[in-house]
């Protein structure tokens, strides 16, 4: 279980770039559940997994994870519990290294490692099957530098090391923007397929309407560093594109609106 309890974070307070851009976020993840994140740009979706997976320290608030207080932990101690995909397919892994290499320290991560050899004989026999499930023939490409594969082959790739250990949460942050459109739908079903078969808790963020629908048990739109909606149950099983886009739209009027009125109080005040 995720529980996150007033979080906020100011980045360059006292600064004319002074950004607000965690408000007081609250929110309980039960295990098994796959959370979507989606909100327009600026709005701390990103932020807000940056926070859980310790790129930052945040000012103010707790987060908890698998009954731990992780708040305070640096990056390198929350990976033991965190498993994460990145936008960029060129990052999480080491591309001068090997398929097998990657995938081996990928099932090392959290534990105590030593000298000797990466990947033996028996250990090689279980990465190729494993690799296998990916449906794209790389179980014959092992000893091949990840550096020289496809963005969605290295993406489905680190989507597996990332979940290899099956971790208390994995965090998913628009692992697909990268990609062609044939590469992401193939990564999107992936996703679904890893998560649904190790029931694993999941944040995800992503800009496609189409995705937030398709995938996870729930959806939480952002705006400015706060949840705007939380779709669950019977609202979250009726949602359509069309309908996280009328939310949209709803912000940007409500914004244009408001802008006016806060000029008018300038001037009257001036």
């Amino acid at each position: 279980m995720l529980q996150i309890e007033g979080i906020h974070k100011t980045f360059n307070p006292g600064t004319v770039n002074e950004v607000r851009a965690l408000q007081g976020v609250s929110l309980t993840l039960n295990q098994g559940s796959f959370l979507i994140i989606i909100g327009t740009n600026g709005s701390g979706k990103s932020t807000l997994l940056n926070a859980v997976a310790g790129s930052f320290i945040v000012d103010t608030g707790t987060i908890n994870l698998a009954d731990h207080d992780i708040t305070k932990w640096p990056e390198h101690r929350r990976a033991k519990l965190i498993g994460r995909v990145f936008q960029n397919p060129f990052s999480g892994t080491a591309p001068t290294m090997s398929i097998a290499e990657n995938l081996a320290l990928a099932a090392r991560r959290g534990k105590s490692r030593g000298l000797g050899w990466a990947v033996g004989r028996k250990g090689h026999a279980e990465l190729r099957e494993r690799v296998r499930t990916l449906n794209m023939g790389l179980e014959d490409r092992l000893d091949n530098a990840i550096g020289s594969l496809s963005g969605g082959q290295r993406q489905a790739l680190t989507l597996l090391m990332a979940s290899w250990l099956k971790p208390d949460l994995l965090l998913l942050d628009e692992h697909t923007a990268a990609l062609d459109p044939k590469s992401a739908e193939q990564v999107i079903r992936l996703t679904h397929d890893i998560i649904a078969r190790d029931k694993l808790t999941t944040l995800m963020v992503t800009h496609s309407m189409q995705q937030a629908v398709n995938l996870g048990d729930r959806i939480i739109m952002m705006h400015r560093g706060r949840i705007l909606h939380d779709l669950q149950g019977s609202e979250r099983a009726r949602a359509r594109p069309e309908d996280l886009l009328t939310r949209f739209e709803d912000i940007r009027r409500r914004e244009q609106l408001d802008a006016p009125v806060a000029e008018m109080l300038q001037n009257f005040y001036v």
